[in-house]
């Protein structure tokens, strides 16, 4: 039997479980592979001989053995992730290469044995993740970027810092996949922690004054958003604000379209904000980003906008879906 659809994410993942409720609710086969469950069970396998890579099978959420080869589209939502596994009788050493070995065999056993259309590739979601492959391609494809200082150096920082008159913000190149990093503006402070200015690079950027933010979700060929309108310079720690449907003219959809396409995502949740002067300014996009609490608060059925891109893909990719599938 065919498996449509592959959700590759964590464990107990309200989008993955949401778009597969509405794919199967649409006759669409779609399973999950959980990829912080993997260690302590019978979860990957696969022969790499003189014919090359075979027989690669991964055990989903609800416990079948699902072949690779099965599969038309893959959502490649949230694949990196720590085993939840009992740690206590286990050295760091040997719990860094469970996490490792089962992180690369998922990875390389599905790149290795897939041939469908991937939501979006490993090797596309990894480069585009880096804040500066975001800004360089933005920048190439015509959108105002925010002045941007990427650097260890303390000199440098405060010169940054006095040229846009002390109004600069910072930022994680690449974060942490522990506690959210809220965006913040620079201190005094920061600036006389020069030992931790050298720690590593940040992203050092100026001040984009205005109040209201757009969270687009591109979805392959549409595009859907929200107008938030805070005065927070990060608006995510509260939501308490006025949030209402946005849409997206054509000229914007074309043009973050061509970013995407840069950086070879499928889709992209892309952060923008609109200057004083009325200008849209690019921040960056999530590969892969949060999108159920704009359908909460703006009641845009992003649920099923999002199933419509998953059964479009699986069209393009040459798998036909029934009439009544929808």
């Amino acid at each position: 039997m065919v498996v449509q659809v592959l959700i590759v994410t964590i464990s107990d993942d309200l989008h993955a479980l949401s778009v597969q409720a509405a794919l199967r609710a649409r006759s669409v086969q779609c399973n999950i592979v959980e990829s912080d469950r993997l260690s302590g069970e019978e979860a990957l396998s696969l022969t790499i001989n003189c014919r090359g890579l075979s027989n690669a099978r991964v055990r989903t959420s609800e416990g079948t053995l699902l072949e690779i080869a099965a599969c038309g589209v893959i959502w490649w939502r949230r694949p990196k992730a720590l085993q939840q596994i009992d740690a206590s009788a286990l050295s760091e050493h040997q719990m860094g290469l469970i996490n490792n070995d089962c992180t690369a065999t998922l990875i390389g056993m599905l790149e290795g044995s897939f041939g469908g259309k991937w939501i979006s590739s490993p090797r596309a979601t990894e480069f585009a993740s880096n804040k500066i492959n975001q800004l360089a391609a933005a920048h190439k494809c015509g959108f105002r970027v925010p002045d941007t200082l990427i650097s260890q150096f303390p000199e440098e920082v405060s010169q940054f810092n006095d040229r846009h008159n002390g109004r600069i913000i910072i930022k994680p190149v690449a974060g942490t996949p522990g506690p959210l990093l809220f965006t913040q503006f620079i201190r005094q402070e920061h600036l006389a922690a020069t030992e931790s200015i050298k720690a590593c690079p940040t992203i050092y950027q100026e001040f984009i004054p205005g109040t209201r933010h757009i969270r687009l979700n591109c979805f392959g060929q549409k595009s859907f958003a929200g107008l938030i309108e805070s005065e927070n310079l990060d608006w995510r720690p509260n939501l308490n604000v006025p949030i209402t449907r946005w849409t997206v003219p054509d000229k914007l959809h074309k043009q973050i379209r061509q970013v995407l396409d840069l950086l070879g995502l499928e889709m992209g949740i892309v952060d923008l904000k609109e200057s004083s002067q009325g200008e849209l300014v690019w921040l960056e996009v999530n590969p892969q980003g949060q999108f159920l609490f704009l359908e909460g608060l703006t009641r845009e059925p992003l649920t099923e906008l999002f199933a419509d891109f998953l059964c479009e893909s699986l069209n393009n990719c040459g798998i036909k879906l029934e009439r009544n599938a929808y």
